[in-house]
C-alpha cells in the first residue's frame, strides 16, 4: 500500500514541476524581444524575468494540445457536443443579450447565432473559460513543445505585453491548456489585435460577455481578410455525391477550391440548385464505423475555420448555430 501512494504522489508530482523558465536557453530572447520589439523597461523586464522564474512547467498540456478532440475524434464523437443544453442556453443567451448580438450582426455581419455557437462550443457561454494560469501554459509549450514552440513562444511574448498593456499581473490570469482567454477564448496576440470594448466601459474584456460578442464579430472579419466574413452568405450544405468522389478533389481544405459548376461536372452538387460560379469546397467527415458524409462548404465556414483551423470545430459551430437559431426562433413562435 505504501509503494502504491508513493507512486501516486510521484505521478501527480510529476504533472506540476517549478522549471525556472528564467535560466531556459531562449529567455534571453524573450527578453531581447520585450526590450526592443515592444519598449519594455528594466522595470518590465525584472518582471518578466520573476514571473518566468515562478512559472509551472506542465508537461501535460502539451499532451491536451497534441491530442486535441477535433484531431482524434470522428465526427460521430465530435457532434455530440451539439447537445440539448447548448443549444437552448445559446437561445436563452440570443434572448437575454439581444441588443449586444444586434449589434455584433449590424457592425459585422456576422448573425447572432453564429456567435453563439463559437461561445457555445468554446467556452458554454463563459461559464467554462479554463483554469489553468496562462503563464505556465504559454511558458511550458512555448520553451518544451516538440512540434509548435515557435507558435507558443511567440504567444509568451504576446502574453507578457498583453499583462503590461491591459494591467495583468502575469501569474493572474487564467485560461485553455493552449493559453487562450476570456469566453471568446482569445490568444494573447488576438486578444491585443482584435478585442473590441463593445460595452464601452473602458476595458476590452473578454471575460465579459458584451466584449466577448463583438470581438468575435470582429475577429470574423480582420483575422485574415482573404476569409473575411461575407455578409449574408451561408455556411455550408449538404452534398449529393454521383458515384465515388473524384480523387483530384481537395477534401477538408482550408479555403475555397472549385466553383459550383467545377463541382458539378465531377457529379457532386448540392441539396438545392446553386448558382455555377458559386466558391466552395467538398468536406469528408468520418463517421463511426467509418462512413462517411459529405458537405458543400462556402466562404463564411472557412472564417469560422480562420478561428479554429479544424473542420470537424468549424462544422460543430455550424451546426449549433443553426440549432440554435431554430430554437430561438421556435420560443419566439417565428418561422425557422
Amino acid at each position: 500500500m505504501k509503494k502504491l501512494l508513493c507512486s501516486a504522489v510521484l505521478a501527480a508530482l510529476s504533472l506540476s514541476a517549478h522549471a525556472d523558465y528564467s535560466q531556459h536557453p531562449r529567455a534571453t530572447e524573450l527578453l531581447h524581444q520585450l526590450k526592443t520589439g515592444f519598449a519594455f523597461s528594466d522595470s518590465d523586464l525584472n518582471n518578466v524575468r520573476s514571473a518566468l522564474t515562478a512559472a509551472q512547467k506542465l508537461p501535460q498540456l502539451v499532451q491536451q494540445e497534441q491530442k486535441a478532440p477535433e484531431r482524434v475524434e470522428t465526427w460521430t464523437q465530435y457532434s455530440q457536443r451539439i447537445d440539448t443544453s447548448r443549444i437552448q442556453d445559446g437561445a436563452k443567451l440570443l434572448q437575454t443579450h439581444q441588443s449586444w448580438f444586434a449589434r455584433a450582426e449590424s457592425e459585422y455581419g456576422v448573425p447572432p447565432a453564429v456567435i453563439a455557437g463559437i461561445l457555445g462550443i468554446e467556452t458554454r457561454y463563459g461559464r467554462i473559460t479554463g483554469s489553468v494560469r496562462v503563464l505556465d501554459a504559454l511558458a511550458t509549450q512555448g520553451f518544451d513543445h516538440p512540434t509548435r514552440s515557435p507558435f507558443f513562444f511567440s504567444e509568451l511574448t504576446q502574453f507578457f505585453v498583453f499583462c503590461r498593456d491591459f494591467g495583468f499581473k502575469p501569474a493572474s490570469p487564467k485560461g485553455s491548456y493552449a493559453g487562450a482567454m476570456g469566453a471568446a477564448q482569445f490568444m494573447p496576440s488576438n486578444y491585443r489585435r482584435l478585442a473590441v470594448d463593445f460595452d464601452g466601459d473602458g476595458h476590452r474584456d473578454l471575460w465579459t460577455l458584451p466584449d466577448a460578442i463583438g470581438s468575435i464579430g470582429h475577429y470574423l472579419n480582420e483575422y485574415d481578410r482573404k476569409r473575411a466574413w461575407q455578409r449574408g452568405q451561408p455556411l455550408v450544405t449538404r452534398a449529393r455525391i454521383n458515384g465515388a468522389v473524384d480523387a483530384s478533389i481537395p477534401l477538408n481544405p482550408r479555403a475555397v477550391t472549385h466553383t459550383m459548376g467545377d463541382l458539378r461536372k465531377l457529379g457532386i452538387t448540392g441539396e438545392a440548385e446553386l448558382p455555377e460560379n458559386l466558391a466552395v469546397a467538398l468536406l469528408d467527415l468520418t463517421l463511426d464505423g467509418g462512413a462517411h458524409e459529405y458537405w458543400l462548404a462556402f466562404p463564411n465556414f472557412f472564417a469560422v475555420m480562420s478561428y479554429n483551423p479544424r473542420v470537424y470545430y468549424a462544422m460543430a459551430v455550424t451546426q449549433l448555430a443553426q440549432r440554435i437559431h431554430d430554437a430561438h426562433a421556435q420560443a419566439l413562435g417565428a418561422p425557422h
